[in-house]
């Protein structure tokens, strides 16, 4: 029996709807870390995730903390995983002295390994790369204003070798790169001495990245990048 074309783009969509997944953190006991995550962090230091209450939560009550310091404080969800996908986080730093920094973690294989974009109130800027064995390799930043005390969201689509990254409702990055190929967990990140909040954690297998488009994406890309400014290595300190 042949399927009207309508119908089957609204079981598709319902499909999308169903394999997307969203933590808010709500209904979890606040002063630990949330259970089903590593909490913990790349490099040195000592990282503190935990749940709180945050009036200003983009989903009241819980938001989801860290406010330790450490080389890269990260936060695993476990039961995760994704080759191609999409990650999102709304953030909203609050302080620090030597950054103010949010983020998000795919195709994790473990705290040492994982690729990230992530954007810092203090440098007013967003970045991508990858964390390979603790260290990290990153593109030229692109700037734009990231405010410190504001909720902003960031995402990133993934598909095969090409990452989107967009910032607030915009475009900010695309990057292509193949040095993780399989499925992995997703996670938040920050770095160094941030206190930064995360709420609204979405993450699932669809994706705004086709792989037709990818290529001309990348081209657009490489324009943007070569107009943009920053201090490419201020941020591998």
């Amino acid at each position: 029996m042949k399927q009207h074309p309508t119908l089957i783009m609204a079981m598709s969509l319902l499909t999308t709807i169903a394999s997307s997944q969203t933590v808010n953190f709500d209904d979890l006991k606040t002063g630990s870390p949330p259970p089903g995550w590593t909490a913990t962090q790349t490099g040195k230091g000592e990282a503190k995730w935990e749940i709180v209450a945050d009036d200003s939560a983009p989903s009241k009550p819980n938001v989801l903390k860290q406010s330790g310091e450490a080389t890269y404080p990260v936060c695993i969800k476990n039961d995760t995983s994704l080759k191609d996908g999409f990650v999102e986080v709304k953030f909203k730093p609050i302080s620090g002295k030597e950054d103010q920094a949010g983020g998000v973690i795919w195709r994790c294989k473990d705290k040492d390994n994982y690729y990230i974009s992530r954007a810092n109130a203090l440098e007013d800027n967003v970045t991508i790369y990858h964390t390979v064995n603790d260290q990290r390799s990153d593109k030229k930043p692109i700037n734009t204003k990231v405010a410190s005390n504001k909720w902003h969201t960031l995402r990133v689509d993934f598909k095969d070798d090409y990452f989107v990254v967009t910032f607030d409702g915009k475009r900010a990055f695309v990057w292509k790169d193949d040095t993780f190929k399989e499925a992995g967990k997703v996670g938040v990140w920050t770095k160094a001495d941030s206190t930064t909040l995360f709420d609204d954690f979405s993450y699932g297998p669809d994706t705004k990245l086709s792989g037709p488009g990818a290529e001309q994406l990348e081209k657009e890309s490489k324009k943007k990048g070569a107009k943009g400014e920053g201090d490419e290595d201020d941020d591998k300190k």
